[in-house]
């Protein structure tokens, strides 16, 4: 029977644990998405106790920028900084990823209301020649999250970012080979990953939103279509989360684990790991989830953000 201290393999790459510290945003880069002592004095704290740390969403090119503090991989001149944070987060022992994003119609300076569903913009406006750039400008940013030494990237197909804005009927309201049925509105990020699958040699992890949890939109059975599609493509990680309505949505409350049961289901499809998350706090809890067959390793977000400590003291709590 496995536990959370267990080890376990993303393809080719072991980890000492299956404790992972999920993509966060910290604000704390550069103007120009730059690298910053701050950042890495952040991801320092992590690296000895955890499994796996997945850097937070990086953008894959300025258009396709959420914020002005967020991380960038889009130029080659980010590379000295990104090195020497790929080494600072494996420094320890820990896997290192570093999660991949475009923010579609979330870019700087749009406005989405994700709890209304009210936005402003439309897919339409990619043209298939922009769409094919942002596909490459994927690829570049394997290329580069290579180079910098990390084991792998993550792309964020979740919280109505440009990848989860495909999958949706709410925000896709495209007429061509990318919008209608499910199977043209998943049509892009399925080109995404089988592109970066191709250049990458390393772990591919996929942030999957699992649920806008609205009728109109996106479902767990549309993801679960989804999913097994990608474990075709020999995704090596699914990381489960919400579609529209982000990672922390209020209807779902605010008992830990409020994404568990999407995890779990979308496990039951695929024959890669899955990482569960949801305001995970107690070891015990985490410990029980995958001793139970319930997920395969376990993100606690917010609770390591705010305690660096939180997974030295579950490691010396379950022993």
């Amino acid at each position: 029977m496995d536990n959370l201290l267990d080890t376990i393999k993303l393809g080719d790459l072991r980890l000492k644990n299956r404790i992972v510290l999920p993509p966060m945003q910290t604000s704390k880069a550069g103007e120009d998405g730059e690298v910053t002592d701050e950042l890495i004095d952040h991801y320092g704290q992590y690296s000895k106790d955890v499994g796996l740390i997945v850097v937070e969403h990086s953008f894959v090119s300025l258009e396709g920028r959420s914020s002005s503090s967020q991380l960038g991989i889009d130029k080659d001149n980010l590379l000295p900084g990104l090195e020497k944070l790929a080494e600072t987060a494996k420094r320890g022992g820990a896997g290192a990823l570093i999660q991949l994003n475009h923010a579609g119609l979330k870019s700087s300076g749009a406005r989405l209301n994700l709890l209304d569903h009210d936005y402003e913009g439309s897919l339409s406006k990619y043209s298939r020649e922009e769409l094919e750039r942002i596909v490459e400008s994927f690829v570049e940013a394997t290329r580069r999250a290579m180079r910098a030494g990390f084991d792998g990237v993550e792309i964020h197909g979740a919280h109505g970012f440009l990848l989860s804005e495909f999958v949706s009927q709410i925000t896709n309201d495209r007429e061509d080979e990318y919008g209608g049925d499910l199977g043209n509105r998943i049509k892009f990020p399925l080109k995404v990953v089988k592109r970066v699958r191709k250049e990458l040699d390393g772990v591919l992890s996929y942030r999957l939103g699992a649920t806008d949890l609205d009728p109109r939109g996106w479902s767990l059975e549309d993801a679960k279509t989804l999913a097994k599609k990608l474990d075709d493509l020999k995704v090596d990680l699914f990381d489960v989360s919400g579609g529209l309505c982000g990672d922390s949505p209020e209807e779902l409350g605010d008992e830990q684990g409020y994404f568990v049961p999407h995890a779990t289901e979308i496990g039951k499809v695929v024959s890669s790991p899955v990482v569960g998350v949801g305001g995970i706090t107690d070891p015990g809890y985490a410990n029980d989830l995958v001793s139970t067959g319930s997920l395969d390793l376990v993100a606690v977000g917010r609770a390591q953000y705010k305690d660096p400590s939180w997974a030295a003291k579950a490691i010396k709590e379950l022993n």
